[in-house]
C-alpha cells in the first residue's frame, strides 16, 4: 500500500470502488430471488416473504435510487449476517455486501454531516469502553502483551498477525488465551487492536463510508508493515468488513493482490489440529453445548471439531435456529435475538449440560450475567480448550458482571483502578453504561420470552 497517498486519495478510490461494484452487480443480477429465499431473517423477525423475485428486485431499485419497495427496504434494514446468500447466488454476486451497499444507498438520504458524527460519537464511545474495561481487568504489563503500543522491528516477517478487533479488549481473559495458545504451538506473531487499529464498521452503519474506507485502509497498513503471510482475526464483524468490504474496496492504485490471507482464529486453530491435539492433555470432564451463529463461515464447524478432540468431553448439539453472525448483528431483529438466546438457555438446562460455550467475546458479555440463572456454568470455549492445555486466565469481566452493583465492582477492582491511573467516577460511568446495563435478556429468567 502507497503510504503517500492521502487520506482523501484513499477515501476517494475506496468510494469509486465500492460505486464500480455496486454497477456490477445491478448488471449481473437477474432478480432470481435465491439469496431471499434462503435467508433465515424474515421468518424469524416474523416477516415472511412470499415473492423472493419481487423482493430482490426491490433492493436493486434501493442500489440505484436509494428507495424501494417496503418489504424490500425491510428486508434490507433486517440482515443480521447469517450468510446463507453468500453461497446461493450463481451469479458472482455476494448478497450480503448487496444488502451493506443498499443500506448504505438508504443512509444518503441522511445529510453527509449528520451521518460522520454519528460515526464519530460511537467510535468514542466504543473507545472509552475500551479502554476503561481493558484497564479494570488488566495489569500494565499484560495490556501491552494484549494491545501492543508499538512492534519491535524484527529479522523476519513473525508467521502471522492475531488482529483482535476493538471490543475484544473487554473480555480481555480470552485474548490471552488465545496468545497462550499461539505460544504452545510455537507461532511467532505480532498482535494488532483495539480502537487504533479499527475495522471501520462504526463509520460504515450511518454511512459514513469515506471515513470507514479510510480507517480500514489504515488498519490494513499496519498489517502489511508486519510482512506476515496470514491474519488471524477474532471479531467476525471485522472478519466480514474487511473480507467483503475492504479489502475488495481497495482502489486500482493498491496491489493486485492483498500480501496475506485472512482465517478467522477457530478455523485456523482447527487447521493446525494434528499439533494440537498432543497438547490437549488434560481431561475436561464436561458436557458442553455450544451457542453458536453462523455467518462467519466455518468457525461453528471448527469449534466443535476441537471441542470434541478434548478427552473427556462430551458435546451436545442443541440444534437451535441459525441467524446472525454475533449476538450483536441481531439488534437489527431484537425480537428474534431475544428468543433465541431464551431458546438456547432452556434447551441447555433440558439438555442437562453442566457448560454452555459461546464463541466470541460480544457473546460472552451477556452471556456470563445469566450464570447465576441457570444450572450450568457459562465460559468462552476458548476457556475449555486452555482446560485442557492446562492454562487459565481468570474471567473478571464475568465476576463483575454476575455483582450487578456498581459500588461492589468498584471496590473489587480498587487495586487496577490504581495501578492503570483511572478515574473512579469515570469507571463508575462505564461500568454502568458498558457492562451492567449492556443486557439484551432481563437477569431473572421468569421474564425471559417463551
Amino acid at each position: 500500500m502507497d503510504n503517500n497517498k492521502t487520506d482523501a486519495a484513499v477515501a476517494g478510490g475506496f468510494l469509486e470502488t465500492l460505486d464500480r461494484r455496486v454497477t456490477n452487480i445491478l448488471d449481473a443480477c437477474t432478480k432470481c430471488g435465491d439469496c431471499v429465499a434462503v435467508c433465515p431473517t424474515p421468518s424469524a423477525a416474523g416477516f415472511p416473504i412470499e415473492d423472493p423475485a419481487a423482493v430482490a428486485a426491490g433492493v436493486l431499485d434501493i442500489l440505484k435510487t436509494g428507495d424501494g419497495p417496503e418489504l424490500s427496504k425491510k428486508w434490507t434494514e433486517s440482515c443480521c449476517g447469517s450468510g446463507f446468500c453468500v453461497t446461493a447466488c450463481d451469479y458472482g454476486i455476494n448478497p450480503r455486501f448487496m444488502l451493506a451497499m443498499a443500506q448504505r444507498a438508504m443512509r444518503r438520504s441522511t445529510p453527509e454531516p449528520d451521518r460522520r458524527e454519528t460515526g464519530k460519537t460511537a467510535f468514542q464511545s466504543m473507545a472509552r469502553g475500551v479502554r476503561v474495561l481493558s484497564r479494570l481487568q488488566l495489569s500494565p504489563d499484560l495490556l501491552e502483551r494484549l494491545s501492543p503500543s508499538s512492534h519491535p522491528e524484527r529479522a523476519e516477517a513473525p508467521d502471522l498477525v492475531f488482529y483482535t478487533g476493538c471490543n475484544m479488549l473487554r473480555t480481555p481473559h480470552i485474548g490471552l488465551l488465545c496468545l497462550d495458545v499461539l505460544d504452545r504451538l510455537g507461532v511467532s506473531y505480532e498482535v494488532y487492536g483495539g480502537p487504533a487499529n479499527c475495522c471501520g464498521i462504526l463509520q460504515m452503519r450511518p454511512g459514513d463510508t469515506a471515513n470507514a474506507g479510510r480507517q480500514g485502509d489504515k488498519t490494513l497498513e499496519r498489517f502489511a508493515s508486519s510482512k506476515t503471510a496470514e491474519v488471524l482475526s477474532w471479531c467476525p464483524t471485522c472478519h466480514i468488513q474487511f473480507s467483503e468490504t475492504v479489502l475488495p474496496g481497495r482502489d486500482e492504485d493498491a496491489p493486485a493482490e492483498t500480501p496475506f490471507d485472512m482465517t478467522m482464529f477457530a478455523v485456523y486453530l482447527a487447521r493446525r489440529l494434528d499439533d494440537l491435539r498432543p497438547l490437549l492433555v488434560h481431561p475436561v470432564n464436561k458436557t458442553v453445548a455450544l451457542h453458536e451463529y453462523p455467518g462467519a463461515h466455518g468457525v461453528t464447524e471448527a469449534v466443535t471439531e476441537l471441542l470434541s478432540s478434548i478427552k473427556g468431553l462430551t458435546f451436545v448439539d442443541l440444534k437451535m435456529t441459525r441467524i446472525g453472525y454475533q449476538m450483536t448483528s441481531l439488534k437489527s431483529v431484537p425480537h428474534a435475538g431475544k428468543k433465541l438466546l431464551a431458546d438456547t438457555f432452556r434447551a441447555a438446562e433440558s439438555a442437562g449440560v453442566t457448560t454452555l460455550a459461546g464463541v466470541y467475546h460480544a457473546d460472552h458479555r451477556e452471556l456470563c450475567s445469566h450464570e447465576d440463572a441457570w444450572p450450568f456454568e457459562i465460559v468462552n470455549f476458548m476457556e475449555i480448550i486452555g482446560e485442557a492445555m492446562g492454562l487459565h486466565h481468570e474471567d473478571l469481566f464475568k465476576q463483575y458482571k454476575l455483582m450487578q452493583d456498581v459500588d461492589a465492582v468498584l471496590a473489587a477492582s480498587r487495586d487496577m483502578i490504581k495501578q492503570n491511573n483511572l478515574d473512579p467516577e469515570e469507571v463508575r460511568t462505564i461500568v454502568l453504561k458498558d457492562m451492567l446495563n449492556e443486557q439484551l435478556l432481563p437477569i431473572d429468567r421468569d421474564l425471559h420470552p417463551s
